[in-house]
Protein backbone atom coordinates (compact mmCIF):
# COMPACT_ATOMS: atom_id res chain seq x y z
CA UNK A 1 0.00 0.00 0.00
CA UNK A 2 1.46 3.64 -1.24
CA UNK A 3 1.61 5.91 1.65
CA UNK A 4 0.97 9.68 1.14
CA UNK A 5 3.45 12.05 1.42
CA UNK A 6 4.45 13.69 4.62
CA UNK A 7 2.82 17.55 4.81
CA UNK A 8 5.29 20.03 4.14
CA UNK A 9 6.89 21.72 7.08
CA UNK A 10 5.35 25.53 7.60
CA UNK A 11 7.93 27.85 7.51
CA UNK A 12 5.85 30.70 9.54
CA UNK A 13 5.09 28.17 12.27
CA UNK A 14 6.97 28.80 15.53
CA UNK A 15 9.80 26.52 16.58
CA UNK A 16 9.38 24.21 19.30
CA UNK A 17 10.47 25.96 22.62
CA UNK A 18 13.35 24.78 24.60
CA UNK A 19 15.73 25.07 27.49
CA UNK A 20 14.88 26.96 30.92
CA UNK A 21 11.85 28.84 29.23
CA UNK A 22 10.16 25.55 28.25
CA UNK A 23 10.97 23.85 31.32
CA UNK A 24 9.69 26.44 33.40
CA UNK A 25 6.16 26.32 31.56
CA UNK A 26 6.09 22.32 31.89
CA UNK A 27 6.34 22.45 35.58
CA UNK A 28 3.77 25.40 36.15
CA UNK A 29 1.59 23.12 33.81
CA UNK A 30 2.05 20.32 35.96
CA UNK A 31 1.27 22.42 38.64
CA UNK A 32 -2.14 24.01 37.52
CA UNK A 33 -3.52 20.22 37.21
CA UNK A 34 -2.62 19.52 40.81
CA UNK A 35 -4.43 22.75 41.46
CA UNK A 36 -7.38 22.70 39.65
CA UNK A 37 -8.05 18.73 41.09
CA UNK A 38 -7.47 20.10 44.47
CA UNK A 39 -10.08 22.34 44.12
CA UNK A 40 -12.28 19.50 42.51
CA UNK A 41 -11.46 17.15 45.52
CA UNK A 42 -12.48 19.45 48.03
CA UNK A 43 -15.98 20.25 46.58
CA UNK A 44 -16.97 17.07 46.44
CA UNK A 45 -15.55 16.36 49.72
CA UNK A 46 -17.57 19.30 51.44
CA UNK A 47 -20.76 17.63 49.75
CA UNK A 48 -20.52 14.44 51.44
CA UNK A 49 -23.64 14.09 53.71
CA UNK A 50 -26.60 12.35 54.01
CA UNK A 51 -26.92 11.06 50.76
CA UNK A 52 -23.35 9.35 51.08
CA UNK A 53 -24.79 8.45 54.58
CA UNK A 54 -27.68 6.59 52.78
CA UNK A 55 -25.49 4.81 49.96
CA UNK A 56 -23.88 3.29 52.78
CA UNK A 57 -26.64 2.06 54.23
CA UNK A 58 -28.23 0.77 51.33
CA UNK A 59 -24.47 -1.47 50.84
CA UNK A 60 -24.69 -2.50 54.45
CA UNK A 61 -28.22 -3.48 54.16
CA UNK A 62 -27.63 -5.43 50.78
CA UNK A 63 -27.48 -9.20 50.75
CA UNK A 64 -25.23 -9.36 47.39
CA UNK A 65 -22.38 -7.58 45.92
CA UNK A 66 -21.81 -3.96 44.75
CA UNK A 67 -21.73 -4.24 40.98
CA UNK A 68 -19.80 -1.35 39.55
CA UNK A 69 -20.80 -0.12 36.24
CA UNK A 70 -19.82 3.02 33.72
CA UNK A 71 -18.42 3.72 30.07
CA UNK A 72 -15.37 5.19 28.82
CA UNK A 73 -13.46 6.47 31.50
CA UNK A 74 -15.67 6.60 33.89
CA UNK A 75 -16.02 2.46 33.53
CA UNK A 76 -11.70 2.72 34.42
CA UNK A 77 -12.96 4.22 37.40
CA UNK A 78 -15.36 2.23 38.36
CA UNK A 79 -13.04 -0.99 37.53
CA UNK A 80 -10.77 0.43 40.07
CA UNK A 81 -13.73 1.51 42.86
CA UNK A 82 -15.03 -2.40 42.83
CA UNK A 83 -11.59 -3.82 43.08
CA UNK A 84 -10.85 -1.42 46.40
CA UNK A 85 -14.60 -2.48 47.72
CA UNK A 86 -13.90 -5.47 47.24
CA UNK A 87 -10.24 -5.98 48.49
CA UNK A 88 -11.53 -3.62 51.46
CA UNK A 89 -14.69 -5.99 53.19
CA UNK A 90 -17.23 -5.09 50.20
CA UNK A 91 -17.74 -8.07 47.93
CA UNK A 92 -17.71 -6.11 44.25
CA UNK A 93 -17.18 -6.50 40.76
CA UNK A 94 -17.19 -4.50 37.10
CA UNK A 95 -19.66 -4.93 34.45
CA UNK A 96 -19.24 -3.33 31.28
CA UNK A 97 -22.68 -1.64 30.28
CA UNK A 98 -22.33 -2.52 26.91
CA UNK A 99 -21.67 -5.98 27.62
CA UNK A 100 -24.73 -6.02 30.06
CA UNK A 101 -27.15 -5.50 27.31
CA UNK A 102 -26.05 -8.34 25.65
CA UNK A 103 -25.64 -11.54 27.91
CA UNK A 104 -23.73 -10.01 30.93
CA UNK A 105 -26.72 -8.59 32.96
CA UNK A 106 -26.98 -12.20 33.76
CA UNK A 107 -24.40 -11.77 36.12
CA UNK A 108 -26.55 -9.29 38.18
CA UNK A 109 -28.69 -11.08 40.98
CA UNK A 110 -31.56 -9.19 42.45
CA UNK A 111 -29.49 -9.01 45.58
CA UNK A 112 -26.57 -6.83 44.51
CA UNK A 113 -26.74 -3.27 44.44
CA UNK A 114 -25.78 -1.31 41.35
CA UNK A 115 -22.91 1.66 41.64
CA UNK A 116 -23.51 3.30 38.33
CA UNK A 117 -20.97 6.08 37.06
CA UNK A 118 -21.41 8.65 34.50
CA UNK A 119 -20.07 12.43 34.89
CA UNK A 120 -23.28 13.24 32.39
CA UNK A 121 -25.48 10.98 33.46
CA UNK A 122 -26.71 10.59 30.18
CA UNK A 123 -24.76 7.42 29.15
CA UNK A 124 -26.92 5.44 26.75
CA UNK A 125 -25.36 1.90 27.64
CA UNK A 126 -26.45 2.92 31.38
CA UNK A 127 -29.83 3.95 30.97
CA UNK A 128 -30.91 0.97 28.35
CA UNK A 129 -30.13 -1.28 31.42
CA UNK A 130 -32.16 0.55 34.08
CA UNK A 131 -35.65 -0.89 33.19
CA UNK A 132 -34.00 -3.98 33.27
CA UNK A 133 -32.75 -3.36 36.80
CA UNK A 134 -35.46 -1.93 37.94
CA UNK A 135 -38.09 -5.29 37.13
CA UNK A 136 -35.36 -7.50 39.06
CA UNK A 137 -35.46 -4.74 41.86
CA UNK A 138 -31.97 -3.64 41.80
CA UNK A 139 -30.88 -0.92 44.37
CA UNK A 140 -29.17 2.01 42.20
CA UNK A 141 -26.31 4.21 43.54
CA UNK A 142 -25.42 6.64 40.88
CA UNK A 143 -22.34 8.97 40.65
CA UNK A 144 -22.70 12.05 38.02
CA UNK A 145 -21.93 15.12 37.70
CA UNK A 146 -25.40 16.38 36.77
CA UNK A 147 -28.33 16.35 39.63
CA UNK A 148 -30.80 16.68 37.73
CA UNK A 149 -29.93 13.72 34.71
CA UNK A 150 -31.55 11.02 33.80
CA UNK A 151 -29.10 9.24 35.70
CA UNK A 152 -29.49 11.28 38.96
CA UNK A 153 -33.03 11.17 39.24
CA UNK A 154 -33.28 7.40 38.32
CA UNK A 155 -31.08 5.93 41.14
CA UNK A 156 -32.32 5.62 44.76
CA UNK A 157 -29.60 7.22 46.06
CA UNK A 158 -27.50 10.22 43.73
CA UNK A 159 -24.09 11.17 44.63
CA UNK A 160 -22.62 14.55 43.23
CA UNK A 161 -19.59 14.44 41.53
CA UNK A 162 -19.44 18.03 39.86
CA UNK A 163 -16.71 19.57 39.54
CA UNK A 164 -15.19 23.16 39.09
CA UNK A 165 -13.71 22.35 36.09
CA UNK A 166 -11.54 19.81 34.02
CA UNK A 167 -7.87 19.79 34.28
CA UNK A 168 -7.12 19.91 30.75
CA UNK A 169 -7.36 23.22 29.60
CA UNK A 170 -9.32 22.18 26.44
CA UNK A 171 -12.26 20.94 28.93
CA UNK A 172 -12.48 18.08 26.76
CA UNK A 173 -10.87 15.04 28.67
CA UNK A 174 -12.10 13.66 31.84
CA UNK A 175 -9.34 14.99 34.35
CA UNK A 176 -10.70 16.20 37.51
CA UNK A 177 -13.99 15.11 37.34
CA UNK A 178 -12.39 11.37 37.49
CA UNK A 179 -9.69 12.21 39.78
CA UNK A 180 -13.07 13.21 42.12
CA UNK A 181 -15.28 10.22 41.37
CA UNK A 182 -12.30 7.99 42.19
CA UNK A 183 -11.74 9.80 45.73
CA UNK A 184 -15.27 9.52 46.07
CA UNK A 185 -14.97 5.47 45.40
CA UNK A 186 -12.38 5.30 48.04
CA UNK A 187 -14.50 7.20 50.88
CA UNK A 188 -17.23 4.72 50.42
CA UNK A 189 -14.70 1.81 50.73
CA UNK A 190 -13.04 3.06 53.68
CA UNK A 191 -16.08 4.53 55.29
CA UNK A 192 -18.44 0.53 54.70
CA UNK A 193 -14.88 -0.45 55.97
CA UNK A 194 -14.42 1.11 58.88
CA UNK A 195 -18.81 0.42 59.11
CA UNK A 196 -18.01 -3.30 58.95
CA UNK A 197 -15.02 -3.44 61.54
CA UNK A 198 -12.35 -4.88 58.74
CA UNK A 199 -8.74 -5.27 60.23
CA UNK A 200 -5.46 -5.43 58.96
CA UNK A 201 -6.03 -9.51 59.22
CA UNK A 202 -9.20 -9.58 57.29
CA UNK A 203 -7.10 -7.03 54.33
CA UNK A 204 -4.41 -10.12 54.31
CA UNK A 205 -6.57 -13.07 54.52
CA UNK A 206 -8.21 -10.94 50.44
CA UNK A 207 -4.32 -10.70 49.89
CA UNK A 208 -2.41 -13.83 50.62
CA UNK A 209 -0.23 -13.71 47.79
CA UNK A 210 0.59 -10.24 47.98
CA UNK A 211 3.77 -8.77 50.52
CA UNK A 212 1.38 -7.62 52.72
CA UNK A 213 -0.51 -10.61 53.04
CA UNK A 214 2.51 -12.81 53.69
CA UNK A 215 3.71 -10.29 56.33
CA UNK A 216 0.15 -10.59 58.14
CA UNK A 217 -0.37 -13.83 57.98
CA UNK A 218 2.96 -15.89 57.99
CA UNK A 219 3.51 -17.19 61.31
CA UNK A 220 7.06 -18.27 62.86
CA UNK A 221 5.75 -21.80 62.52
CA UNK A 222 5.49 -21.87 59.21
CA UNK A 223 9.06 -21.49 58.06
CA UNK A 224 11.07 -22.26 61.09
CA UNK A 225 12.78 -25.40 61.40
CA UNK A 226 11.40 -27.77 63.69
CA UNK A 227 11.35 -31.76 64.85
CA UNK A 228 14.52 -33.50 63.60
CA UNK A 229 15.61 -30.16 61.40
CA UNK A 230 16.06 -28.22 64.46
CA UNK A 231 19.76 -28.21 65.88
CA UNK A 232 20.32 -28.92 69.34
CA UNK A 233 22.82 -30.41 71.66
CA UNK A 234 23.05 -31.26 75.36
CA UNK A 235 25.23 -28.86 77.76
CA UNK A 236 27.48 -32.04 77.65
CA UNK A 237 28.32 -32.09 74.43
CA UNK A 238 31.54 -30.99 72.84
CA UNK A 239 32.15 -28.34 71.06
CA UNK A 240 33.56 -30.34 67.71
CA UNK A 241 30.13 -32.22 68.71
CA UNK A 242 28.20 -29.05 68.22
CA UNK A 243 29.84 -28.52 64.83
CA UNK A 244 28.94 -31.62 63.37
CA UNK A 245 25.40 -30.70 64.67
CA UNK A 246 25.52 -27.09 62.46
CA UNK A 247 26.86 -28.97 59.85
CA UNK A 248 24.08 -31.18 59.45
CA UNK A 249 21.48 -29.05 60.08
CA UNK A 250 22.67 -25.61 57.95
CA UNK A 251 21.58 -23.10 59.72
CA UNK A 252 24.95 -22.03 61.34
CA UNK A 253 24.28 -22.10 64.76
CA UNK A 254 22.55 -24.90 67.66
CA UNK A 255 20.26 -24.76 70.15
CA UNK A 256 21.61 -26.29 73.60
CA UNK A 257 19.34 -27.65 75.68
CA UNK A 258 19.11 -30.16 79.00
CA UNK A 259 17.64 -33.08 79.27
CA UNK A 260 13.68 -31.97 79.53
CA UNK A 261 14.71 -29.55 76.26
CA UNK A 262 14.49 -26.57 78.24
CA UNK A 263 16.85 -23.99 76.03
CA UNK A 264 20.02 -23.04 78.16
CA UNK A 265 21.67 -21.04 75.22
CA UNK A 266 22.56 -20.93 71.59
CA UNK A 267 26.30 -21.40 69.79
CA UNK A 268 26.71 -19.96 66.57
CA UNK A 269 29.12 -19.34 63.65
CA UNK A 270 30.22 -15.99 65.17
CA UNK A 271 30.73 -17.84 68.56
CA UNK A 272 32.90 -20.14 67.17
CA UNK A 273 35.21 -17.44 65.45
CA UNK A 274 35.17 -15.84 69.22
CA UNK A 275 36.28 -18.75 70.58
CA UNK A 276 38.79 -19.89 67.97
CA UNK A 277 40.29 -16.26 68.13
CA UNK A 278 41.02 -17.29 71.62
CA UNK A 279 42.93 -20.55 71.29
CA UNK A 280 39.86 -23.12 71.85
CA UNK A 281 40.35 -26.73 71.30
CA UNK A 282 37.25 -27.50 70.04
CA UNK A 283 38.44 -31.57 70.48
CA UNK A 284 38.35 -31.03 74.68
CA UNK A 285 36.05 -27.97 75.37
CA UNK A 286 32.52 -28.62 76.24
CA UNK A 287 29.52 -26.79 74.80
CA UNK A 288 28.42 -25.19 77.82
CA UNK A 289 31.70 -23.26 78.46
CA UNK A 290 31.71 -21.15 75.49
CA UNK A 291 27.83 -20.94 74.62
CA UNK A 292 25.69 -17.46 74.63
CA UNK A 293 23.41 -17.79 77.55
CA UNK A 294 20.31 -16.53 77.75
CA UNK A 295 19.93 -15.82 73.76
CA UNK A 296 17.46 -13.91 72.30
CA UNK A 297 14.27 -15.98 71.52
CA UNK A 298 10.73 -16.13 69.78
CA UNK A 299 7.72 -17.47 70.58
CA UNK A 300 6.14 -20.23 68.75
CA UNK A 301 2.64 -18.92 67.34
CA UNK A 302 3.84 -15.57 66.74
CA UNK A 303 3.96 -13.18 62.98
CA UNK A 304 7.09 -14.54 61.06
CA UNK A 305 7.50 -10.44 61.16
CA UNK A 306 8.20 -10.45 64.85
CA UNK A 307 11.17 -12.84 64.61
CA UNK A 308 12.32 -9.98 61.53
CA UNK A 309 11.97 -7.46 63.59
CA UNK A 310 13.45 -9.44 66.72
CA UNK A 311 17.07 -9.59 63.72
CA UNK A 312 16.73 -6.25 62.73
CA UNK A 313 16.82 -4.81 66.31
CA UNK A 314 19.47 -6.86 67.67
CA UNK A 315 21.70 -7.19 64.42
CA UNK A 316 21.25 -11.09 64.62
CA UNK A 317 20.95 -13.61 61.98
CA UNK A 318 18.91 -16.11 63.39
CA UNK A 319 17.30 -17.24 66.58
CA UNK A 320 16.18 -20.18 68.59
CA UNK A 321 11.84 -20.82 68.69
CA UNK A 322 10.49 -21.58 72.36
CA UNK A 323 7.45 -22.65 73.65
CA UNK A 324 5.62 -20.68 76.61
CA UNK A 325 7.82 -23.40 78.76
CA UNK A 326 10.94 -22.51 77.45
CA UNK A 327 11.47 -25.61 75.53
CA UNK A 328 13.35 -24.83 72.25
CA UNK A 329 10.95 -25.90 69.29
CA UNK A 330 12.43 -24.84 66.29
CA UNK A 331 15.15 -22.30 64.87
CA UNK A 332 14.98 -19.89 61.83
CA UNK A 333 17.59 -17.44 60.37
CA UNK A 334 17.55 -14.37 58.29
CA UNK A 335 17.53 -17.02 55.11
CA UNK A 336 14.09 -18.44 56.10
CA UNK A 337 12.72 -15.10 56.34
CA UNK A 338 13.98 -14.13 52.44
CA UNK A 339 12.75 -17.21 51.22
CA UNK A 340 9.08 -16.46 52.76
CA UNK A 341 9.36 -12.75 51.42
CA UNK A 342 8.71 -11.14 55.09
CA UNK A 343 11.81 -8.85 54.44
Amino acid sequence: MSQSPLPAANPEAPAAQSGPADEAGLVASGRRVFEIEGQALAAVGARIGADFARACALVMAGRGRVVATGMGKSGHIARKIAATLASTGTPAFFVHPGEAGHGDLGMITDADVVLALSYSGESDEILMLLPALRRQGNTVIAMTGRPQSSLAREADVHLDVSVPAEACPLHLAPTSSTTATLALGDALAVALLEARGFTADDFARSHPAGALGRRLLLHIDDVMHGGDALPRVGAGASVAEALVEMSRKRLGMTAVVDDDGLLLGIFTDGDLRRALDQGLDVRQARIAEVMTRNPRTVRAGRMATEAAHLMEQHRINGLIVVDADGRAVGALNIHDLLRARVV
